[in-house]
This record gives C-alpha cells, sequence and structure tokens, in this order.
C-alpha cells in the first residue's frame, strides 16, 4: 500500500516539472535543435575529408566473398604439409575429404618429379562436387559420391543383389532371419543392386583436423544406419597424412542390441595421367578371382576361380598392363610379401614415373576389386572386406564371404596404407 501511494507522488510530481517547466520553456526544442545542428557539422567534416566518397568507391568495387562449397552442408576438411624432400622423389601435398558426405576422400595432391603438383584423384573441383552432390534425384541415396574422389563403403562394400521391395525404390534381403531393404540404385526392378553401402551421403555427428609435424590428421565420426540394418552402428573415420603415405582407418562398433554383418571398404578413382592407360602397370596379389554370372550385370555366380594363366593374372612382381578393355573384378585369396605389412596392390605410372601402393593393414580384408572401364580416365583398387553380393543365396551357406559379425559393443577396424614411390627405371616427361 505504502509503495503504490509513493509511486502515484512520484508520477506526478514528474508529470508537473514535463508541461510546468520543460516543456512550456522550450528548453526540449533547444535540444532537438542543437543535437541536430550537431550531426549536419559531423557530416559535413567527413564531406570535406572525402570520406564520402572513400566509402561509395569501396562499396562500388569491393567484391563481395564468395561462401565455400560444402558439400553435404559441412566444410571439407584440408590436410596440407610443405614440400620437404628431393626434387627427384615424389611426395603427398594435401588430402581433401567431405565429413558432410561420409568422408570422402575427394582429392589427394601430390609433388610427382617432372611435373610438380597434381591431383592424384579423379574428381571435379569443390565447388562442382557440391553441386553434384545434391541428395535430391539421381543423388538421392548418395550415388554420387561414387562418381569422384574415394567414398567409403560401410556396413558393405560394392553391390548387393536383392528382389523387389513393396516399398519404392527399394530392395529386399535378409541375414539370419532379419529382412533388409536397402536403397536401389537405379530402378529397383529385377537385378537391381544397393552399392556403396549406407554413408555415401552420410553426415558426420562430427569433425574435425590437427596439423602435425609432417602433415596432419583428420577425424568424422557417423552414427547409426537406421532400420535399414539389423543394428545400430558407430563408424568413425580417420586419415593421417604424412610426406609418403596416407593411413586411412574406419573403424565400426555396434552401438544396438541385436548382432550386426559388417562389411567394410574404399572406392578410390586413381586418376590416369597424361601417357594414358594403355601403360599402366597393374599389381593385385589375389590368386583367385569372384566369377560372375553376366560381364554385363557383375552378377556373382557364387564361385571361385584361379587366375593363374589367365588374361585376369595380375600377381607378377611387375605387374600386368591395364591395357585398354574395360575391367571390373573382385580378386580374393590375397597373398603377402615377405617384407610387406600386408597383401599390397601397386598402379604403376612408367610415363610419369611414380607408383601407388595400397597396402590392406587389416587381416580381416580379404578382397581386392578393381574397376577401370574401357576408354575411362582412372583405375579403382577398392581394398573391401566382403565379395560382391556378400548376403546372396548364391554362395554356399558355410561359406565365408567377408562380412564381420559384430555383437552389441564390439568393434572391428579396416586399415589401409596409401604410398607414393618413385618408379625405378623410369625417366618422368619434363
Amino acid at each position: 500500500m505504502y509503495w503504490e501511494i509513493w509511486r502515484q507522488r512520484l508520477s506526478a510530481l514528474l508529470d508537473r516539472l514535463w508541461h510546468r517547466g520543460l516543456k512550456r520553456s522550450g528548453m526540449v526544442t533547444g535540444l532537438i535543435l542543437a543535437a541536430l545542428a550537431t550531426g549536419f557539422g559531423v557530416a559535413y567534416h567527413q564531406h570535406a575529408q572525402g570520406n564520402f566518397h572513400k566509402l561509395k568507391v569501396k562499396m562500388a568495387t569491393e567484391v563481395p566473398e564468395e561462401a565455400t562449397p560444402r558439400p553435404g552442408g559441412q566444410e571439407a576438411l584440408v590436410l596440407t604439409r610443405t614440400r620437404m624432400m628431393d626434387d627427384s622423389l615424389p611426395e603427398f601435398l594435401s588430402v581433401t575429404m567431405l565429413p558432410g558426405r561420409g568422408m570422402n576422400v575427394l582429392e589427394i595432391s601430390a609433388y610427382i618429379p617432372g611435373r610438380g603438383e597434381v591431383n592424384l584423384m579423379a574428381s571435379p573441383s569443390l565447388e562442382n562436387a557440391a553441386n553434384a552432390m545434391s541428395g535430391v534425384g539421381e543423388d538421392a541415396n548418395g550415388q554420387a559420391s561414387l562418381a569422384m574422389g574415394g567414398a567409403f563403403e560401410a556396413p558393405w562394400a560394392a553391390r548387393i543383389w536383392g528382389t523387389a521391395s513393396s516399398n519404392a525404390g527399394r530392395i529386399a534381403t535378409a541375414w539370419r532371419g532379419h529382412a533388409i531393404q536397402l536403397p536401389a540404385n537405379g530402378s529397383a526392378g529385377e537385378g537391381a543392386t544397393a552399392n556403396g553401402g549406407l554413408m555415401l551421403a552420410g553426415a558426420a555427428d562430427s569433425s574435425g583436423s590437427v596439423a602435425l609435424p609432417d602433415g596432419g590428421q583428420a577425424q568424422a565420426v557417423f552414427h547409426g544406419f537406421g532400420e535399414r540394418w539389423p543394428s545400430k552402428t558407430e563408424v568413425t573415420v580417420t586419415a593421417l597424412l604424412s610426406s609418403r603415405a596416407i593411413d586411412l582407418t574406419v573403424t565400426a562398433r555396434n552401438t544396438g542390441d541385436t548382432a550386426e554383418p559388417v562389411g567394410i571398404g574404399w572406392r578410390p578413382r586413381f586418376a590416369v595421367l597424361e601417357g594414358g592407360r594403355e601403360q599402366l602397370r597393374l599389381r593385385i596379389p589375389g590368386e583367385s578371382r569372384v566369377e560372375g554370372l553376366d560381364a554385363k550385370r557383375g552378377e556373382p555366380a557364387g564361385r571361385l576361380v584361379p587366375v593363374a594363366g589367365t588374361p585376369y593374372d595380375f600377381t607378377a612382381q611387375g605387374g600386368a598392363k591395364v591395357g585398354s578393355e574395360g575391367l571390373d573384378e573382385c580378386f580374393v585369396a590375397l597373398q603377402q610379401g615377405l617384407l610387406d605389412s600386408g597383401p599390397a596392390a601397386e598402379l604403376s605410372d612408367p610415363a610419369n614415373g611414380y607408383k601407388l601402393r595400397l597396402t590392406a593393414l587389416s587381416p580381416t580384408i580379404h578382397a581386392m576389386r578393381v574397376v577401370a572401364p574401357a576408354d575411362s580416365s582412372y583405375v579403382s583398387i577398392d581394398p573391401q572386406y566382403n565379395y560382391p553380393d556378400p548376403l546372396g543365396r548364391e554362395w554356399n551357406k558355410d561359406a565365408d564371404t567377408g562380412m564381420v559379425v559384430l555383437e552389441p559393443g564390439e568393434t572391428t577396424q579396416w586399415k589401409v596404407r596409401l604410398e607414393v614411390l618413385p618408379l625405378a627405371g623410369s625417366a618422368p616427361a619434363l
């Protein structure tokens, strides 16, 4: 009550001061006129100094900064290093990865003696990649990721065949009684496939990079495949860059409450530089390959056949020429060299004086799929856990198709090392 009385008396006092004092005395009008005069004075001074003119020129000539391309809605992670070796030795310079698109390795740049800095991956610019990776239309399931750079594949690598599902755009398959419906690659009719796993268009839940004395490390974490797979999965992708090697690691952990099959792969598209693919040499340490039912469709017959004495034998120490014919084969029964850290594939470029060596450091990598379409500008070597169509009925019931079974809480790790090496006995083009 007392507070209300004091409030009313204070309000009445202020009202009397306003009407009887300031308002009638003309002081308010004077204050307004003084403020306007001060403003005009400051404006005249700025005009005299030429600041308005400078501002107009700056606004007319200054080009606004362009927005950074963000494939999948996230900025690329770029690892870089300064070239330190002799001019006669090749070395890696940078790695560009896309956490918004399953950590796709869009670009790997390297110094090649006689050539300078080149991009070893068949891929477009970051801006064009962002435009292609729209997430709609033909890219609705992330298929654009398979057409550039190097896409990580999980929870399976390569293709799974299935039957048409009642859900549009899906194919149906099964594992241990679990019905699985997967996004179809193209139309979901007879012979349709699901290609490249479920993280092609996946956006990272967390990502980051750190600089190291001779390069850097990048990491991204992805969660779950939802109802599309028997259980929930956490996938962590890590890349470690140094002068002569790039280590790539994918760890998958079953975070659900039921068992699940897991296959992991990486599908890099290594660029064909000047000199053409006919002079490239390929070495694959696989003594057998997966036999196909139909070369056009690539569907496996469920059998393994030896490569010795056939056009698919790339096991020799120096490899064999890639040639101009199309190639899409999955090689298995991988053998490790005496001094190697694991089964190693090599792609040699005599015209440019270097070779790439891709070593499978995880014993769970059972296959290497090689894709080099006729007249293409790339050669893909995919070190992967599983064979083609690992859940398919064409395989014997007891056949090991390479899928790792994870119980709840269990983890599996896929790891490879990519090296760039000088090619002995060849002179790079100048």
